[in-house]
C-alpha cells in the first residue's frame, strides 16, 4: 500500500508540474518530447519530420511545416539539453510577459511571436541555405529566437552558464560563443538570434523611432486566448452551473 501511494503521489506531482506550465510552453514542450521519443523509438522516421518543400508541394506532406520545430534530434546529451532549454527559456519568456503586440503582453502575443518565427525561419531558410549550412530542423533556431526576445525584455537579469554569471542581454551571444569555441554547430543559433532581432526591431524599435506599429497580433489569436495570460479552464469551471 505504501508503494502504491508513493506512485500516486509521484504521478500527481508530474501532472501538477505539467499543468503549472504556461499553455504555449506546455504544448510545445509536450509535442517536442513526444515527437522526439516517437522518432527515436522508430514509431516515425526522422526523415518524415524534417522540412522539405518538395515533399510539401508534391506529396502534400503539410505536417513538415510544423514538425521541424518539434523534433529535437537523436537521443544524446545535446538532445536532452535542447529539451531543457526549450522548457526553460519558453517558460521564462511566456510567464514573464511577452512583447505586447495587441493582447496585453499575454499568451496570444507569444503565439503570434512564434508564428512570426515559423514563417520567417522557413522563408529565410531558402534565402540563406546557399550561404550557410542550415539544417532543415528548426527547434534550436526557435529556442534561441525566444531566448533573444527574453534577453531584450530582461537585459539586466542575472543568469549563468555552467556557473559563470551572465547578464540577460549577453546570454544569447554567450551561448553562441560557447558553441563556436566547442566546435558545435552554431548556424542554427545565429539564425534564431537574427530572426529574433528582426522581430524585436519591428515590435520595439520601429514604434519608438518611427511612431508606427507594424506588427499586430491577429484577431483570431486574441479571440482564442483572450487578453493577457490564458488560463486553461478547469473541469469544475467548465461544468459550472450543471446539475
Amino acid at each position: 500500500m505504501a508503494d502504491a501511494r508513493g506512485m500516486d503521489d509521484a504521478g500527481t506531482g508530474i501532472d501538477d508540474w505539467f499543468r503549472s506550465l504556461p499553455v504555449i510552453t506546455r504544448y510545445w514542450f509536450a509535442s517536442a518530447f513526444c515527437t522526439t521519443i516517437g522518432a527515436n523509438f522508430g514509431i516515425v522516421s526522422p526523415m518524415k519530420l524534417i522540412y522539405s518543400l518538395d515533399n510539401i508541394k508534391d506529396n502534400f506532406e503539410v505536417w513538415r511545416l510544423i514538425t521541424p520545430f518539434m523534433y529535437v534530434g537523436k537521443f544524446d546529451i545535446n538532445t536532452l539539453i535542447g529539451l531543457f532549454m526549450l522548457y526553460q527559456f519558453s517558460r521564462q519568456y511566456e510567464s514573464g510577459g511577452p512583447y505586447n503586440t495587441g493582447a496585453g503582453g499575454g499568451t496570444a502575443d507569444y503565439a503570434f511571436a512564434l508564428l512570426f518565427a515559423v514563417v520567417t525561419m522557413i522563408a529565410s531558410f531558402h534565402l540563406l541555405r546557399g550561404m550557410m549550412p542550415l539544417a532543415p530542423l528548426f527547434v534550436r533556431n526557435l529556442v534561441f529566437f525566444v531566448l533573444y526576445l527574453w534577453s531584450k525584455k530582461n537585459p539586466t537579469s542575472n543568469s549563468s552558464i555552467w556557473g559563470v554569471p551572465v547578464k540577460g542581454m549577453y546570454l544569447p551571444f554567450a551561448y553562441l560563443a560557447l558553441n563556436v569555441l566547442m566546435g558545435n554547430p552554431f548556424f542554427d543559433v545565429l539564425h534564431g538570434i537574427a530572426m529574433g532581432h528582426i522581430y524585436y526591431f519591428l515590435v520595439d524599435v520601429v514604434p519608438i523611432v518611427y511612431g508606427k506599429d507594424v506588427l499586430h497580433t491577429p484577431q483570431f489569436l486574441i479571440d482564442h486566448f483572450g487578453i493577457g495570460e490564458y488560463v486553461t479552464p478547469t473541469p469544475a469551471a467548465t461544468a459550472g452551473g450543471r446539475p
